[in-house]
């Protein structure tokens, strides 16, 4: 099958393009600079220049594709104030893929978990997020991948944990140890019972195959792990750093943590069953706190993450 990836020199595509090329597909990873070009080119696959604001471009490579995975996002945007734009923008970005992809053709697009719980119930496959949930923000650019199945292709939209680990993550959990550096303490809000899901990017990397091989139009969750109380990620944090490990008071959170501060208060238990039971994904890599044992997130090279 031939692959468009966008996204494809990033964490999770880092992950990705090395699973589908193991497989025996072929894969274009879109790349919007040199520097991003040369990351997708070593990894095996082929490479198209472009941003996910080039429609023409997006249509162009979907048209010779029979499957596009979308991984990128306007990060920097949404960070930066923007998140109402640049989700509007990648709801058009998805509508440009399903405009070029062939009939019949799979697109698997990522989204998130975060708030997607409700009173601390997992969430399920099924659930919509209430409309002041943090993941609600991107329910557009699901909405838009899911209507391409009236188009005769089959979306799905992988939920992710808001850790998809491994070594050279350079996501939420290096933050936090930046943070906890930085701060001369390990900390976590209020008692730390709120939960994080978790899953290693390689399972993940796994599930965006199998999602655009077979699976059935709908949800498919990205997680390993249902829920770890992110005091257990801070002390296992403040463990490795020889770092005393504290509450960190509500009214401080957002001071303390930056932006990392609206994912880590949300209680975001979330059930994989469904997607494991349609697609036979099982997730078979270290678990988070497995991960953050093995040390490498410690080592000198992660020391400036964040």
């Amino acid at each position: 099958m031939r692959v468009l990836v966008t996204g494809a020199s990033g964490w999770v595509g880092s992950a990705v393009v090395p699973e589908l090329l193991a497989a025996g597909h072929h894969v274009t990873g879109l790349a919007r600079s040199e520097a991003s070009a040369a990351v997708v080119e070593a990894a095996g696959a082929a490479s198209v220049r472009g941003t996910v604001e080039d429609l023409d471009v997006l249509r162009d490579a979907a048209a010779h594709a029979h499957a596009v995975v979308h991984l990128a996002f306007p990060v920097e945007r949404s960070l930066s104030g923007g998140m109402a734009e640049a989700v509007a923008s990648d709801a058009t970005t998805i509508q440009a893929l399903g405009e070029g992809l062939p009939s019949g053709g799979a697109i698997a697009v990522a989204s998130g978990t975060v708030g997607l719980s409700q009173h601390g119930v997992p969430a399920t496959e099924h659930d919509r997020p209430s409309p002041d949930a943090l993941v609600a923000t991107r329910q557009p650019s699901d909405d838009a991948a899911l209507a391409l199945a009236e188009r005769g292709l089959r979306p799905t939209v992988l939920r992710l944990a808001p850790t998809n680990h491994g070594k050279g993550d350079n996501g939420f959990v290096p933050h936090l140890i930046a943070t906890a550096r930085r701060a001369g303490f390990s900390g976590y809000p209020g008692d730390g019972s709120s939960r994080w899901p978790a899953v290693h990017v390689r399972d993940t990397a796994r599930l965006f195959r199998l999602a655009i091989e077979a699976a059935p139009t709908g949800y498919l969750h990205a997680v390993a792990e249902e829920g770890i109380a992110v005091r257990e990620i801070a002390a296992a944090i403040g463990r490795h750093l020889g770092l005393p490990t504290r509450s960190v008071p509500m009214d401080r959170v957002d001071e303390h943590f930056g932006f990392l501060g609206m994912f880590l208060t949300p209680d975001s238990p979330v059930s994989s069953a469904i997607t494991r039971e349609v697609t036979g994904w099982a997730p078979a890599e270290a678990g988070l706190l497995e991960d953050l044992d093995q040390g490498h997130y410690f080592e000198p090279s992660q020391a400036t993450a964040g």
